[in-house]
Parts: structure tokens; sequence; C-alpha cells
């Protein structure tokens, strides 16, 4: 079926699978002359820069939503409160191993240098069976998206996958680019079909697993929307929280493929490690194309600290830990899709397989604040394009707080 260009309709509860073409920033002037970064020498891309939405807030200059539009802005974090039990952001809560907190601790007696990637870049490619060029190191995945917006210029389409996690967007759109999506259906379990994403589309980003749906794409379908001419970025920060039986590292991850042209593969270290206020994450991809984003980037933007625990996060013994975490991680889930698929007029979106899991519940706007009354927070999910105010995220934990949290929302169902 071939994808068809609409204006962007108001949000709803039950999107089609589509492609919404948004009209954007108004068109501004060429970029720089130079080769476009996903085509080469001999294709050069116009790729009209205009300005940015008229928002201006911190690190991506958006600060709202975009008009007549979820607001790309809103995350977990502004969920949580006082007192609430936090079922709102995906970071792991637990004690940092000593093979981490030491390494950190340690930099701290080191910040009056300045900080040095290079040990670290070469620990993180080990990892991936890569060569360090092609290993950008980054203030937590979010700077990446912002490197990417403002390095790809010239791209003519840039298509987003979703619903997703929204900063990808928003970047886009803050770099001045004029963004389509396209819209995964919820009655197909949000599942990824390559054909519905234009084939003229030289920008196109995806997340795997998607947050907030909790989807594992198969690699075969993501590797399928790789080709010449394409810049592929693939959102793997939880890729670190999958398992699947008899497969020794994380099903479905391109993290190590270096065959497939035009591929860049965002990663993150905060969410199994709960580091997320370190900010420390990476790209991999080819490297040509990293030094192109690493150009964007400022001069050492990832602290000493963040460096020290790129590194101990790369070791073996770390790759291990993880491992195993994550398999805890999948139990723990399951327990939470069994208790919430018992709840009459909960339905659990798709098959979940990350740290979260995305439910469909008529009135959820409703159920929301009347759990925030009852001390829990969860995340809404009206601001993630292609969801709308019946649907809610829903951290994974521990079995004792999953139980807890599916009586007290049983309650408020009951009543």
């Amino acid at each position: 079926m071939r994808a068809h260009l609409v204006p962007p309709p108001p949000t709803r509860d039950e999107p089609d699978a589509t492609v919404e073409a948004d009209p954007g920033p108004a068109p501004g002037p060429d970029p720089a002359p130079g080769p476009h970064p996903a085509t080469g020498p001999d294709r050069p891309g116009p790729g009209q820069a205009g300005t940015a939405p008229g928002q201006a807030g911190p690190a991506l200059g958006h600060d709202g939503p975009v008009p007549d539009g979820p607001d790309l802005g809103h995350h977990g974090d502004a969920e949580v409160g006082d007192g609430l039990v936090d079922l709102a952001v995906n970071v792991r809560r637990a004690p940092m191993p000593d093979w981490l907190a030491d390494p950190i601790t340690a930099a701290l007696g080191e910040l009056a240098a300045y900080p040095d990637p290079r040990p670290a870049r070469a620990a993180v490619a080990a990892r991936h069976g890569r060569p360090p060029e092609e290993v950008l190191l980054t203030a937590g995945a979010a700077e990446g998206f912002v490197l990417l917006a403002r390095a790809l210029t010239g791209a003519r389409r840039p298509v987003v996958v979703h619903p997703q996690f929204t900063e990808p967007e928003a970047a886009l759109r803050a770099a001045g680019h004029h963004v389509e999506r396209v819209l995964l259906d919820p009655a197909d379990g949000f599942r990824l079909d390559p054909a519905r994403v234009p084939a003229d589309a030289d920008l196109v980003m995806v997340g795997n697993p998607t947050n907030p749906t909790s989807v594992l794409h198969p690699a075969a379908d993501l590797a399928a929307l790789a080709r010449p001419g394409r810049v592929l970025v693939v959102d793997e920060a939880f890729a670190d929280t999958t398992a699947a039986p008899g497969v020794a590292g994380e099903p479905e991850s391109l993290a190590a493929r270096r065959d497939l042209p035009g591929l860049v593969v965002v990663r993150s270290l905060t969410k199994t490690w709960g580091l997320a206020g370190l900010r420390i994450g990476y790209l991999l991809g080819e490297a040509p194309l990293l030094a192109r984003l690493a150009a964007a980037q400022p001069l050492w933007a990832v602290s000493t600290p963040a460096l020290a625990a790129a590194t101990a996060c790369a070791s073996p013994a770390a790759v291990a830990a993880e491992r195993a975490i994550a398999a805890e991680l999948a139990a723990d889930r399951d327990h939470l899709v069994t208790r919430l698929s018992a709840l009459l007029g909960v339905r659990v979106a798709g098959r979940p397989a990350s740290a979260f899991v995305l439910i469909h519940l008529p009135g959820a706007a409703d159920v929301r604040l009347r759990l925030r009354e009852r001390g829990w927070a969860v995340r809404r999910g009206d601001t993630f394009p292609g969801l709308g105010a019946d649907w809610l995220r829903v951290a994974v934990r521990d079995r004792a707080t999953t139980d807890a949290f599916a009586g007290m929302l049983a309650e408020i169902l009951e009543a």
C-alpha cells in the first residue's frame, strides 16, 4: 500500500497508519554549500533550512507543543512529584555497582583537566566490534538527535516513525526541517511495515525498542529501510533492556551492523545504569558521517565522569551484568502485563519488550489524575504523535510495586 500525504489531523486515540505531511516552519535560505551528507558530492542537497518554531527552551530550542499538535517537549520527568511512586520515568533505580561507582568517583579528582574521550570511545567501539572512528560520544542520546538535525540540514524529506520518543522530531523542527510522520497502527500492534516509509525519504528516524509502545521491531525490517542516499537513524536507547530466550546479546539490535549504508544507531547508558543525571550516550555509524556530526558538537561536550562511566559500561563484566538485568526485567514485565491485562477495560498494546508498557484505557486522562491523587505517577500518552488521551505508559518495576499499583488501578476503575 502506498503511503499517502494528508494534513496533520487532530490527535486521536486510534490513528490509522499513514504519513502526515507537516507544514513545519517557514522556508528560509539554503544551507551553506557542500555535499549532501546522505547522497555524496555528486548529488547535492538544497535542503531549505527555515527558522525554527518560535519556541526557545533549553538545549533543543523548544519549550511547548508544535502548533496544532502534541506537546513534543513533554517528558516523563514532568509527571513525577514529591511523594509519588514513579512509574512515569523509564530509568532503573538500583544501587550503583562498585565497578561503575568507583571510576565515576575517581574521575572527580581529574576535573582540572579537559575531558579526553579517546579511551571511552575505544572501549565502546570494542564492545560493538567497530573501529573508534565509528563511535561518537554524546551528552546523552538526546544530544545525538540535536547533532543529526543540525548537521543534516540538506535533508529534503525527513520522516519520523511514530509513536516514538518525541525528541528526534523536536530536534528536527528546531533546526528548521519540515517533518513528515509515519503513524503506526495500534490495531496491528504498532508493528513497522517498511513499505509505509516513503521511498524518497532521505532521513528516516525510528525507535527500537520503541518508546512509548515497547515494541521491538525485527532487525530485518529495519535493515530494509537502509539504502544509498538515505540516513537511517535507529534509536536504540532501550536496546539494553531487551532479552530473548536463546539469544546471547540484544535481540534485533543493529549496533554491530557495518554493512548498511547511512545507518546511525543512537545508544544511551542512562536507562539500565541509572545515569540520567550524568548524561552519557553515543552514536554508531559510518566514520565520514559521524565526523560531520562531530563538527556540529561543542568542544568537550561529554564530561570526564561521564566518559569514565562509558568506559566502565562497555566492559565485558558490565555487558554480562546488563544481560542478567534484562532477563530479570523481562520476568517483571510479564508480571506487569498479566496484572494489567486482568483489569476490565485495560488493553496492553502490542508485545512489550522493554522497561515500560503502553496501555489503552478509555478515560485514561481522568484515571491518571486520580492515580496522582492516590500517590502514583504514570506517563500520559497524548503528547506522543499517533496516540491520544486514552493512552498511558507504565514503567516496569518490581513485583511488589506492580501488585500495589494494579490494586490501586483496580479500585479506581471499579469506583
